[in-house]
Formats: C-alpha cells, sequence, structure tokens
C-alpha cells in the first residue's frame, strides 16, 4: 500500500492535545476521590443505627464496594473476551491476507515505536463505519469494519491509512492499556467530564493518523458524509465549514459527545499542518 509515510522521531508532545495530559491528571484525581468515598462509606456502614444500615442508601454503598472489589477482574474478562470474540468473528491480517495493509500497519508501529506490533483484523460492521483499539494480555490489537474497510481500500487507501493510524495512536498513548482505563473508571462515567476526556483521546489520536499518513483526510470525509463521498466532497469547503463551527449552541451540542464534530477535527489538523491540502481562501479566518 503506498502511504505519505514521515521519517524520523514521532514529535510526542506535538502529537499529543495539550489539554488531554493535565485533564486527565485531574480525572485520576476525582476517580481516587470517589473509590475514597465508597471505601469509607463501607467503613461507616456498620457503625450506623439499624434502620440506617436497611436504608436504600446503605443498600447503594454495599453494591458499590462490591463492584469496587469486582473491577479488576471485571475488567480483565471484558478485554480478554472481547479478544477471543474478536479472533472468533473477524479476519486476521496477516502477509498474505491483505499483506499491503498488513505492512502498512507494521510500518506505522514501527514509525511509532510501539513495543509491540498490534494485530490487525477485518470484522463484519453490519452496516457501521467503525473502527477501534483495543488491548488485551499480551495483545495490542486494531479492528476495521468492513463497511469502512471496503469503501477505502481500493479507492482511497490514503484514507484507509489514516483511520489505522488514528487507531494505533490510540495504542502509542495508552488510552487502551488495563492501567489506564482503571486509573479513569469511575470518573469517566460522569456526565459532561467523561466526554470531554474521550474527545481530547480523539483529537491526539488524529494528530498520530495525519502525521503518519498527511493525505489521508479522505478518512474523515468518509465519516462526516457516508460512503461513496469522500471523492466527490470539496475538502476545502469542508475545512472552511470547521473554521465557522463556533457559537453556543456548537458548545452545548458537543458537551455530551464523546467524539469532537467530524468537521472541527478536520479543520484542525489542517490547521496545525498535519493534513497536506492548500484550502482556497475565500475571506479572512474569523478570529477565535
Amino acid at each position: 500500500m503506498s502511504t505519505s509515510r514521515r521519517q524520523g522521531v514521532v514529535p510526542g508532545r506535538r502529537l499529543r492535545h495539550p489539554a488531554e495530559l493535565p485533564f486527565y491528571g485531574f480525572m485520576v484525581v476525582l476517580n481516587l476521590l470517589v473509590i475514597g468515598l465508597i471505601v469509607q462509606l463501607a467503613i461507616l456502614l456498620p457503625f450506623l443505627p439499624e434502620k440506617a444500615q436497611d436504608s436504600p442508601w446503605a443498600t447503594a454503598v454495599r453494591s458499590a464496594l462490591l463492584g469496587l472489589l469486582l473491577l479488576v477482574p471485571a475488567l480483565i474478562v471484558i478485554r480478554e473476551t472481547q479478544r477471543a470474540a474478536v479472533r472468533g468473528t473477524a479476519v486476521e491480517l496477516s502477509p498474505k491476507q491483505y499483506g499491503d495493509l498488513y505492512r502498512t500497519a507494521d510500518d506505522f508501529a514501527h514509525l511509532l515505536r510501539l513495543r509491540r506490533r498490534p494485530q490487525l483484523y477485518l470484522a463484519n460492521g453490519n452496516g457501521a463505519l467503525n473502527a477501534f483499539a483495543a488491548q488485551a494480555t499480551g495483545h495490542d490489537y486494531v479492528v476495521l469494519s468492513n463497511e469502512l474497510f471496503a469503501n477505502l481500500y481500493r479507492n482511497n487507501r490514503e484514507g484507509l491509512s489514516f483511520i489505522l493510524g488514528h487507531e494505533l495512536g490510540h495504542i502509542r498513548l495508552h488510552h487502551v492499556s488495563l492501567w489506564y482505563q482503571l486509573s479513569v473508571a469511575y470518573s469517566e462515567r460522569i456526565p459532561v467530564l467523561g466526554p470531554t476526556l474521550s474527545r481530547l483521546r480523539e483529537y491526539s489520536s488524529d494528530r498520530h493518523g495525519a502525521y503518519l499518513c498527511p493525505l489521508g483526510a479522505t478518512g474523515l470525509v468518509l465519516l462526516a458524509s457516508g460512503r461513496h463521498t469522500e471523492q466527490v466532497v470539496d475538502v476545502d469547503q469542508l475545512v472552511r465549514q470547521g473554521r465557522a463551527l463556533r457559537g453556543f449552541w456548537v458548545w452545548l451540542a458537543q458537551l455530551p459527545r464523546s467524539h469532537p464534530f467530524t468537521v472541527r477535527r478536520l479543520e484542525r489538523l489542517y490547521r496545525l499542518g498535519l493534513l497536506h491540502a492548500r484550502v482556497r481562501e475565500t475571506q479572512p479566518e474569523t478570529p477565535v
């Protein structure tokens, strides 16, 4: 697979969104506070009057403590069974199974200096344009949905390379690691805060995709406009649309979403110079 790849050391600080680590630190502290509160309430529970020990909130505290005790084994079971299901239902890529894409993933893993080569799977997405990165004990892997793969593999390999680089970015930044998931297991469930951290992760991974494949803008165009449109949509116009995407209602609509608006993701990558294409300016950019 022919891709436009960059050589040299990965500029880690530039490829991670500057707000991601500080916000992650805040979420870790919040997570510890939630855990501490659960433990403290559980310790106090036996010393409460008998009537209070049978109240609904006391039952909630016991349930929360049980969930805390089962968190690690439950998460391990989920991660391991998910990989087992993928292995049983998807096609694993290899040098003889879509070898060009396999070699691209191998090259990207080398450029990102990943400590182990991720496995790559092609799965039936049941109509969804989707891809995800995950981890199980001793294994990192990426799953591409057939609908996403089929639309890009023949006619838009740069877009597919961008999406692959994005998912490898999640792996490089440890977003799929067990310790990361445990460190925000409770705080990530808080409305607004959890989606905010998720959007920052997506921005960081987008930068990896664009760094590895700077001509891969159509990978995001496909997510914005759907199948069979990525070669027709005017990317320059879409970037200008992203520049105009601002205001209170835009901010409010974005709050509960786990992913940033697609046109905003595209515009920010062009603004950073990570995606390559010239935008034909028809008017001065609106000040931020």
